[in-house]
C-alpha cells in the first residue's frame, strides 16, 4: 500500500481494536488520535516522496561523519516492500580525482532539489589534498515537519547493515526546539548499531553489529548532556544484520520503553521533579531550569518527527579509539585533523567487508498508533 496519515476512525477500526476515548497522542500540529488508531503506517510498496524528504548535505551529521547524504535511487530505493538505504563510494561516482580537487555542489536546480544543511560547508565542498570530500555517500529521509505526534508507540521492523564503520540509525528528533538548542529540547534514538563484524573495546562486550542500542539525549545544555543515564544495550552473537526485528517504543507521559521483538531492553521513567531531578541538576550552577513548570516528561512532551539515515565513521565518539577490529586498528582517529583522508587511506581493511546490498539498512514496515 502507499504510506498513510490515517484520520478516519473506520481506517483505524482495520487496524484494531479502538476505545471510544481519544488518546493522549495528538499528531499534525494538535490534531486529537482515538486510542489504538493507526496515525503512520508505510510498507514501502513505494518511495513515497510525500511521505519522506530526503536529506541533502555534506554537513556529516554532527559528528563530523565521512558521509554526504542526497536524493539517489543507488543510495535509497524500495525492492520487494522493503526500503534499503546504502553507503556507496563517492569516487564510484564522480573518480578518485575529484575528491582531492574537485567542488561538489549539493544545490540542484529543482526546488526538491535544494541543499537541506549549510553547516560546517554541507551545500558546497571543495577537495584537497588533506581535505577530502566526504569519501562515503549515503541517504537520510525524514518524515515531513507536517507529520509530528506526540506520544504514542512506534514499531519498526528493520535489518541492520554489515560492513566495518557503519552507523545506521532510527530516531526521533523535536520539530520545534521548544526548550533550546540540543540536547536541551531531547532527541530519541530508537535504534543505533554499527555495522562491524567483531569489534570490542578494552575486553569488554562486541559493539559491532553484535550489538543495538537506544538513547535518550537530554540535558541543561550541550556539555551537560546526561545521555548515559538513558541509554540501554542489548546483543545478540546472531548479530544484528542477520535478520529483521522489531524496534519499538512506548512513548507515554509517565516514561519511555524501549523494546526488541517485545521484550524490553530500558524503561526511563523520570520523577515527579522530571528530567531536571533525573539529572541531578543544581539550580545555584545551572540557574534556570528550562523545563520549569511544563509536564515531569519535558523535553519529551512536545512533537517529534521520525528519521532514518546510515551514516559512516565520524569523530565524535560513537566509535571509540581504543577498540579492536579483528582485522586490524581503526584507520582514523576523532582527534585526527584529516580524518576523512585516514578513513579513505584505509580503505583496505574495511572496503572487502562491504559486499553489495549487506552494507543497508533495510525497513520493511514503520507504523505510529496512538495509545
Amino acid at each position: 500500500m502507499l504510506a498513510l496519515i490515517v484520520v478516519s476512525l473506520a481506517a483505524a477500526a482495520a487496524a484494531g481494536p479502538i476505545s471510544d476515548e481519544v488518546s493522549v497522542t495528538t499528531y499534525n500540529d494538535g490534531k486529537s488520535a482515538v486510542s489504538g488508531e493507526v496515525i503512520f503506517e508505510d510498507n514501502f510498496d513505494e518511495l513515497n516522496m510525500v511521505t519522506w524528504q530526503h536529506e541533502i548535505t555534506l554537513w556529516g551529521g554532527g559528528n563530523w561523519e565521512f558521509e554526504g547524504y542526497n536524493n539517489n535511487r543507488t543510495n535509497s530505493f524500495i525492492r520487494d516492500g522493503v526500503l534499503y538505504l546504502k553507503p556507496t563510494l563517492t569516487a564510484e561516482r564522480y573518480g578518485e580525482e575529484f575528491l582531492t580537487s574537485g567542488t561538489l555542489d549539493m544545490n540542484g536546480g529543482a526546488p526538491y532539489d535544494q541543499c537541506t544543511c549549510p553547516l560546517l560547508w554541507g551545500c558546497s565542498r571543495t577537495g584537497t589534498p588533506d581535505n577530502l570530500i566526504n569519501p562515503v555517500m549515503s541517504a537520510a529521509v525524514r518524515t515531513p515537519l507536517s507529520f509530528s505526534f506526540t506520544y504514542g508507540t512506534i514499531e519498526i521492523r528493520a535489518k541492520m547493515p554489515a560492513g566495518d564503520w557503519i552507523w545506521p540509525a532510527i530516531w526521533m528528533m523535536p520539530v520545534r526546539e521548544a526548550y533550546g538548542n540540543w540536547p536541551t529540547s531531547g532527541e530519541i534514538d530508537i535504534v543505533e548499531a554499527r555495522g562491524n563484524a567483531d569489534l570490542s573495546c578494552g575486553g569488554g562486550p562486541q559493539i559491532g553489529n553484535q550489538q543495538v542500542a537506544s538513547t535518550m539525549h537530554w540535558g541543561a545544555d550541550f556539555p551537560s548532556n546526561q545521555w548515559p543515564l538513558t541509554h540501554y544495550e542489548l546483543n545478540d552473537a546472531a548479530g544484528f544484520n542477520s535478520d529483521f526485528h522489531v524496534y519499538k517504543v512506548d512513548w507515554t507521559p509517565e516514561g519511555i520503553t524501549f523494546s526488541v521483538d517485545d521484550a524490553e531492553i530500558g524503561t526511563a521513567a523520570p520523577p515527579e521533579g522530571g528530567f531536571w531531578a533525573m539529572g541531578g541538576f543544581d539550580q545555584d550552577t545551572w540557574r534556570n531550569n528550562p523545563w520549569e513548570g511544563r509536564s515531569k516528561m519535558a523535553p519529551f512532551d512536545q512533537p517529534f518527527y521520525l528519521k532514518f539515515n546510515v551514516a559512516v565513521g565520524g569523530t565524535g565518539g560513537f566509535i571509540p579509539d581504543d577498540c579492536d577490529n579483528g582485522n586490524g586498528a581503526k584507520p582514523w582517529t576523532n582527534v585526527s585533523p584529516h580524518a576523512p583522508k585516514d578513513f579513505w587511506e584505509g580503505r583496505d581493511q574495511w572496503l572487502p567487508t562491504w559486499n553489495g546490498d549487506d552494507t543497508a539498512m533495510q525497513i520493511d514496515y514503520v507504523r505510529v498508533t496512538a495509545l
